[in-house]
């Protein structure tokens, strides 16, 4: 994991009419970790993957993505970010490769670089035998194992990956959890994880950061929030208690 701060946010805020989406959010992301951001529906997390996407602007404060200001240049922040929402969009009616090539296409990447990356990604994620096949006839998991393809084709710097494991079995949780790990440990690419699935989170998170009602109520390594909630390291902590531990502070 680098020492280099790739995503930092300070003050960011976005309010839509008179309601506050996120609130005066200091946030600091490394390059290479895997950061763990949770929190529940309409707790702020969409709202602020979408500001440091360059998708929406913010209503107030800071933010840098890999250098770059997502307000003022969006477009140079799409180039180094690659971003896979719960529901993965890809074409029916073509095959994986063909919606990959497509993509890379979009990315202004040449054949000569593609063909390979697009070759090395469909085995990679074990889609080697489904290749010929059209996106209608893949299942949730593929699709899922297809948008992690993607990724490796573009080789961006930070990977925004919201609810990848929704939806599936333990043997396709497994399989996109080990996914993700290689991301970070094979290609140095630093992972945003957004997800309910804590048990998983807790496996692969280097940091942690717990969102409600628009504010980051705590961020740290496991360690760090279970001696500050329970007074124990993590080894003894499951994420779920430490998640429902900060919710019942907030309710007091």
């Amino acid at each position: 994991m680098g020492d280099e701060a790739i995503i930092e946010t300070r003050g960011l805020t976005k309010v839509y009419g008179k309601q506050a989406a996120v609130q005066d959010l200091y946030l600091t992301v490394q390059a290479g970790e895997i950061f763990g951001f949770l929190g529940p529906n309409g707790s702020g997390k969409t709202t602020t993957l979408l500001m440091l996407l360059g998708l929406t602007e913010p209503s107030g404060g800071k933010a840098r993505v890999a250098g770059f200001d997502p307000r003022r240049d969006s477009i140079k922040v799409k180039r180094v970010v690659g971003y896979i929402p719960e529901r993965v969009g890809f074409y029916d009616d073509m095959t994986g490769p063909e919606n990959l090539h497509f993509i890379a296409q979009l990315n202004g990447m040449p054949d000569s670089v593609s063909k390979k990356r697009i070759d090395e990604a469909i085995e990679s994620v074990g889609l080697g035998e489904e290749a010929q096949k059209k996106i209608a006839a893949y299942s949730r998991g593929m699709r899922q194992r297809l948008g992690i393809a993607q990724i490796l084709v573009r080789e961006p710097k930070i990977a925004f990956l919201d609810e990848p494991t929704l939806g599936l079995d333990p043997e396709g949780t497994m399989r996109i959890v080990g996914y993700i790990q290689s991301l970070s440990r094979d290609k140095n690419m630093t992972v945003i994880i957004s997800s309910h699935d804590l048990k998983q989170v807790q496996k692969i998170a280097d940091r942690i950061g717990i969102m409600l009602g628009g504010r980051m109520i705590a961020t740290g390594t496991m360690d760090q929030l279970a001696e500050e909630q329970f007074g124990v390291g993590d080894s003894k902590i499951s994420l779920d208690d430490l998640y429902m531990k900060y919710f019942q502070e907030i309710e007091l």
